[in-house]
């Protein structure tokens, strides 16, 4: 079937996310835009993830749980997960290898945990958008153990992306998948990172607000509209180009 996605949007749980992009609101503004599958991926946790599968449920739309990794390289790296309970074991894995460092809100903005009805249960204090001890190269394997896959976020970008930090896509790192945000140009990245031939390629919004949500162009063919056949197809080799 062919599934209208988006795999990279942020709640108000992350420090750089409007505080209106509650997991409700994001997930029925998704719905009203006529997507079938999203992910809900903040900076460095997958804790508003249970109120968005559960929003989405409600809502009749597929919520992947995910996370956006920031990696001692400081490359973002999306990772997508099967269901709640691996999200949160791989979120363990990434707090034992991140730094102490406390928010401050007045500067980066709040972090609000909040239910699937949008009431707030607690605001996390740890700094969310540091770097943490897990290296590009670890990123995709640590994902695979817990059941999920991983891939480079907006690999266009001349910051906080893989190629902006090490210059390429390194083999090793095992990606088998690409984000390359909605303006760039494809055709140019691949003059100069050959590499991106192999895999395949997403578009994705990095949506923290409501209003930069787009309206879906991009799908992907999926026996069913589920995050572990996402995961199933994300994690292969690539084949036939998705449109």
């Amino acid at each position: 079937m062919k599934a209208f996605y988006d795999l990279h949007l942020h709640s108000c749980l992350s420090p750089c996310g409007d505080d209106d992009m509650t997991p409700c609101n994001l997930v029925n503004m998704a719905k009203l835009l006529g997507y079938d599958i999203i992910a809900l991926t903040d900076h460095n946790t997958c804790r508003n993830t249970p109120a968005a599968v559960q929003a989405g449920e409600a809502a009749g739309l597929v919520v992947v749980p995910g996370m956006e990794l920031c990696t001692e390289e400081e490359a973002h790296v999306v990772c997508l997960f099967p269901d709640v309970p691996a999200a949160q074991a791989f979120e363990a894995y990434v707090q034992e290898k991140s730094y102490p460092i406390q928010n401050k809100p007045e500067i980066f903005g709040h972090q609000y945990v909040m239910d699937a009805e949008d009431h707030i249960l607690n605001e996390e204090k740890r700094l969310l958008i540091n770097a943490t001890q897990i290296s590009v190269n670890r990123v995709y394997w640590e994902a695979v153990r817990f059941g999920g896959t991983a891939f480079p976020a907006h690999v266009d970008k001349t910051a906080y992306s893989v190629i902006a930090s090490l210059g390429a896509i390194p083999p090793e790192a095992g990606f088998r998948t690409a984000e390359i945000s909605f303006n760039g140009v494809l055709e140019k990245l691949l003059k100069t990172n050959p590499e991106l031939t192999a895999l395949r390629h997403l578009h994705n919004s990095d949506a923290h607000y409501l209003e930069h949500m787009r309206d879906p162009s991009c799908s992907l063919e999926l026996p069913s509209c589920s995050a572990r056949d996402l995961i199933q197809l994300l994690n292969e080799v690539k084949g036939d180009q998705e449109r």
